[in-house]
């Protein structure tokens, strides 16, 4: 028998969600919206514990949603994580605004709470406050949230939360995505669940969600001919697709509990083997285990990043190295980067494994023989 190709993060869909998008079909409630789109939202909102979810085309537009909500224009400056996908500072550069880029610390692989606190305290000093700072939760961890929010209370400034990865997360109780002024989630064809595309907004703050809904349809005012009295966008999630998220959220909990499986077997499989280290599990919070990831110390292992990589590749096996950070990407070269260290080695020396919520014991099983037999070659 031949195996199939292991992907590193592929949807994993049933016959719940097939049954919930016909239902919608036959409804012929198709787009833009429906009730399938108002029953998603809604669920979305109760397990975030938020006021307000909107459903939308992506977690792109959710994240320039949520930065025109902060008031962001043209020549202001946002705080970045470097570390992060590159969406995060796109959406920034939508604007018009530069992102100032900052490390993370090793204990999360998130932006460090005391680079943002000084990076506030010295644009403060200057007159310079940036009009927001983003927080990205890493690989389905939260980022370090008491802290953060305490700086930017402290000098006014709007934190919005990038929990693109982390549906399902907790920090300190709290459910990821709640933080902030809003929160931004994707349903990507890789994330935790899926719509097939899409995401979503969440707050508390009843005017960014209004502002949003009303942004995301291309700002059409509430009369009977089309006008329009600012520029708006074409960001609303379909109800069909809605439907397919609706029926992704009933087996929530159970995809965690088998990602957080997988970690388990890849850390017990390879913990072992000197220079392997896994992403830190900070003690402030549960992650939703989206991607196990872990780093190579190239002299103590025996073969750097790129040579597991290799071996994975030969196995028909889907491996990634960790986000190339920003302030390293040609785009963003001119941007203003503090510190930088971190978040480059974590790179340099990332691996992201196979995570999917339908991997089988034989798949992990390919994992874990295709990391070991690096090791093998080494001694041989």
């Amino acid at each position: 028998m031949t195996d199939t190709r292991i992907y590193l993060s592929p949807p994993d869909v049933t016959d719940v969600e097939r049954k919930l998008l016909l239902n919608a079909f036959d409804s012929n409630w198709v787009a833009p919206v429906g009730p399938d789109l108002d029953a998603f939202e809604e669920r979305v909102a109760e397990l975030v514990g938020v006021r307000h979810a909107v459903a939308l085309s992506s977690g792109t537009a959710a994240l320039h949603l949520a930065l025109i909500a902060a008031g962001v224009r043209r020549g202001d400056t946002v705080l970045v994580p470097s570390f992060t996908f590159a969406a995060t500072a796109n959406a920034v550069a939508y604007l018009g605004a530069r992102p100032v880029f900052l490390d993370s610390t090793p204990h999360s692989w998130n932006v460090d709470p005391e680079l943002v606190a000084g990076e506030l305290r010295a644009r403060a000093g200057r007159g310079q406050l940036p009009r927001a700072v983003i927080a990205v939760d890493m690989y389905g961890q939260c980022a370090d949230y008491d802290p953060l929010l305490a700086a930017c209370d402290r000098y006014g400034v709007p934190l919005i939360e990038d929990a693109a990865e982390a549906l399902g997360a907790t920090y300190r109780g709290r459910a990821a995505g709640s933080f902030g002024l809003a929160g931004v989630l994707s349903f990507n064809g890789n994330k935790i669940i899926t719509t097939g595309g899409g995401g979503m907004l969440v707050t508390d703050d009843g005017s960014v969600a209004k502002q949003a809904r009303h942004l995301a349809t291309q700002a059409r005012e509430p009369v009977p001919h089309y006008e329009h009295r600012s520029v708006g966008y074409n960001y609303r999630l379909s109800n069909l697709l809605a439907a397919v998220g609706r029926g992704q959220l009933q087996r929530l909990g159970q995809m965690i509990e088998a990602r957080r499986r997988t970690f388990e077997h890849y850390r017990a499989a390879l913990g072992d083997l000197p220079g392997i280290e896994f992403m830190p599990i900070a003690a402030y919070g549960v992650p939703n285990y989206w991607l196990t990831c872990l780093l190579v110390d190239a002299e103590r292992f025996g073969a750097g990043r790129d040579r597991i990589l290799d071996a994975l590749a030969a196995r028909d096996i889907e491996g990634r190295p960790a986000w190339k950070p920003m302030h390293l990407q040609p785009v963003f070269q001119d941007c203003v980067m503090r510190g930088g260290e971190v978040s480059a080695s974590l790179f340099h020396r990332g691996v992201c494994l196979p995570s999917g919520s339908a991997l089988t014991d034989r798949d992990r099983d390919r994992v874990v023989d295709a990391v070991r037999s690096v090791t093998c070659e080494q001694k041989g």
